[in-house]
C-alpha cells in the first residue's frame, strides 16, 4: 500500500477500471476477488493512514466484535487461530490485512486518500472520484466504507470550552493518560459497555452519562484454552463445523420469534445485571423497551464496573459542558480531566457522506432524502456502475458473509458488462422501489423493531428503515445470486471512431 502522490488540481485524472472507496473489510474482499478473477486495474482510496476500516479506527480501549470469531472471517481464507470465541479489535485488524497482504491487494491501496466527490459523466460513461490529494476516474465505482465509517459528534452545549482532553471512542487518543484521572464517558451503546470496564480499572474517577439503558447478554469470550486451539488448528474441519453450527444463530431471528427462548434470553440479561449490588445504580441500568428494538449487546464485565467505588452513573441529561467538567440538567457539576465520547456512527448516512452526483446531476443525498435505499442494499436508481458494500438494509449476522454475497454479484456484473460490451448498467426504478417496498414490509413484520425506543435503525425524518436486513441471510444469498439481468437499464460501448483513409 502507498500514499497517494499529490496531484495537480486540473491534472489529467488517472483512469482506472474500478475505484473502491475503503480498505476496510468490503474494499479487501473487493480486491481479493477482483485479482482472483484476473482484474488488476483497480485502485481503493483509503482515507486512513493504514488499511482495516472500522477496525483501524476503531482501537479503543476494550474493542471488539460482538459475532463469534469463526463467523468473523471470510470463507475463503478462514481463520483457524483466533486467541477466543470472540476476537478484539487489534485481531481482527491484523486478520484483514494480512488477507491483503496474501492475497496481493496492498499495492493497489493508496492511504491517505479520502474521496471527497464522485460524479457520473453521461458522455464518457465514468465516474469523476476527487481527494485532496488530486483527481481520478474510472469506469466502475464500488463504496466499501459501510454504516460505521463517520463519527456522530454529540451537540453539547460548551464542548468547545473543555479544557481537558476530548475525543470520540472512533478516534481514541491512546497519548492521553488515563491513571488516577477523572473520566467522564458520553453515551452508553456498544463502545461504552465496551470501554468503561477498561477504563474503570485505572482512572481515578470515571462518570458514565447514560440517556438509555441497553440489553446487554453475558459474553463468553474466555481466550481459548491451548488444548482448544491445537484442535481448531489441526483438527480436519473444526472450524467449519464450528462455524456450520454458528451459522443459524445469526442468519435468522430465532432470538426474536421464538417465545420460549427469548425469555429465556431476557432472563439471561436480567441475571447479568443482577451483579450489579446497588439498587438504585441496578434499576437505571434496566431498560424499560422491548428486548430487541435497540441493538442488543454483549459484556460479562461492563455491569461489575458499577460496584468499582470509582465508578459512578449518571442518568440527568447533560446540560452542557464547561471549561472543567459538565453540568447536567440538576444542576450537578461533574469536575472531569478527560471526556470522552462514545456516541457512536452516523449510520444512515452511508455513501451520501460523499457529495456523490449521478445521472442528470441527482445528488445522492437528495435519492436518499426519506432514507438510503439501494436494490439489493447495492444498487440505487440514477447512479449507474455504482455498487455498494455493506449498504442499506443489509445489517444482520456476519457482515463479511454479506459482503461475500455482494463482492459476488459485483463480480457477475461486472463479467455481465465485459461480455455484453456493456458501457453502464443501472437499477430500474421500479425495481428498486419494489424491492424496497417489500424490506420495509417485512422490517414492520418484526414487531420488536417497531417497538417504542430510540434505535439507529431507522432514518429520524421519515422513520424509513434503512438498516436493517429483516429475513434469513440463506435468503439474501440466494437473491444475490440469481440472474436478474432484467432489473437494469444498460447502456452499450459506444464503437471507437474510424478515420478514413
Amino acid at each position: 500500500m502507498t500514499r497517494a502522490e499529490p496531484v495537480a488540481p486540473h491534472a489529467a485524472r488517472a483512469h482506472h477500471r474500478l475505484i473502491i472507496i475503503g480498505a476496510g473489510a468490503g474494499g479487501i474482499c473487493a480486491g481479493l476477488k477482483l485479482r482472483e478473477a484476473g482484474l488488476e486495474d483497480f485502485l481503493i482510496l483509503e482515507k486512513a493512514p493504514a488499511p482495516g476500516g472500522t477496525w483501524w479506527y476503531n482501537r479503543y480501549p476494550g474493542a471488539a466484535c460482538d459475532v463469534p470469531s469463526h463467523l468473523y472471517s471470510f470463507s475463503f481464507a478462514v481463520k483457524r487461530d483466533w486467541t477466543g470465541p470472540y476476537a478484539g479489535a487489534r485481531e481482527i485488524l491484523d486478520y484483514l490485512v494480512d488477507c491483503a497482504e496474501r492475497g496481493g491487494v496492498l499495492p493497489h491501496i493508496r492511504c491517505d486518500t479520502a474521496v471527497s466527490a464522485a460524479r457520473w459523466d453521461d458522455v464518457q460513461a465514468r465516474w469523476e472520484v476527487d481527494t485532496a490529494a488530486g483527481g481520478y476516474s474510472c469506469d466502475v465505482l464500488v463504496a466499501a466504507q459501510g454504516m460505521f465509517n463517520e463519527p456522530a459528534w454529540p451537540e453539547l452545549p460548551g464542548l468547545a470550552r473543555f479544557a481537558g482532553a476530548c475525543f470520540h471512542t472512533a478516534r481514541w487518543d491512546h497519548d492521553v493518560p488515563l491513571a488516577g484521572r477523572r473520566v467522564g464517558v458520553v453515551g452508553s451503546a456498544a463502545s461504552a459497555v465496551q470501554c468503561v470496564p477498561e477504563v474503570a480499572r485505572l482512572a481515578g474517577r470515571l462518570t458514565m452519562f447514560q440517556r438509555t439503558p441497553n440489553w446487554v447478554l453475558p459474553k463468553n469470550d474466555r481466550p481459548y484454552t491451548r488444548e482448544k486451539l491445537d484442535y481448531f488448528r489441526h483438527a480436519p474441519d473444526a472450524v467449519e463445523q464450528n462455524r456450520a453450527r454458528l451459522y443459524p444463530e445469526f442468519a435468522g431471528f430465532a432470538l426474536f420469534e421464538d417465545p420460549v427462548r427469548n425469555q429465556d434470553t431476557i432472563a439471561a440479561a436480567h441475571a447479568n445485571l443482577a451483579v450489579v449490588e446497588d439498587p438504585g445504580t441496578r434499576a437505571k441500568l434496566t431498560p424499560d423497551y422491548a428486548f430487541g428494538c435497540k441493538r442488543v449487546l454483549l459484556s460479562s464485565d461492563f455491569y461489575p464496573a458499577f460496584n468499582r467505588p470509582n465508578v459512578s452513573l449518571v442518568t440527568e441529561a447533560v446540560r452542557e459542558v464547561t471549561q472543567d467538567g459538565v453540568i447536567t440538567a440538576d444542576g450537578a457539576e461533574h469536575a472531569l480531566d478527560v471526556l470522552v465520547l462514545a456516541t457512536g456512527f452516523h449510520v444512515s448516512r452511508y455513501l451520501s457522506s460523499i457529495e456523490v452526483t449521478g445521472r442528470g446531476g441527482l445528488r445522492l443525498a437528495d435519492a436518499w432524502r426519506d432514507g438510503a435505499q439501494a436494490y439489493l442494499g447495492i444498487t440505487t436508481a440514477g447512479f449507474p456502475n455504482l455498487f455498494q458494500l455493506y449498504g442499506p438494509n443489509t445489517n444482520k449476522g456476519s457482515i463479511l458473509f454479506v459482503i461475500e454475497c455482494q463482492v459476488a454479484y459485483l463480480l457477475r456484473q461486472l463479467a455481465r458488462m465485459a461480455r455484453d460490451d456493456l458501457a453502464w448498467l443501472d437499477v430500474r426504478p421500479e425495481v428498486m422501489a419494489r424491492y424496497n417496498a417489500d424490506i420495509q414490509r417485512d422490517c414492520d413484520a418484526i414487531h420488536v423493531w417497531s417497538a417504542p425506543c430510540n434505535n439507529y435503525y431507522r432514518h429520524p425524518g421519515s422513520g424509513r428503515m434503512v438498516t436493517q436486513y429483516p429475513r434469513h441471510l440463506s435468503d439474501y444469498r440466494r437473491d444475490t445470486a440469481r440472474d436478474d439481468a432484467d432489473a437494469y437499464l444498460v447502456g452499450a460501448r459506444a464503437a471507437p471512431a474510424t478515420t478514413a483513409r
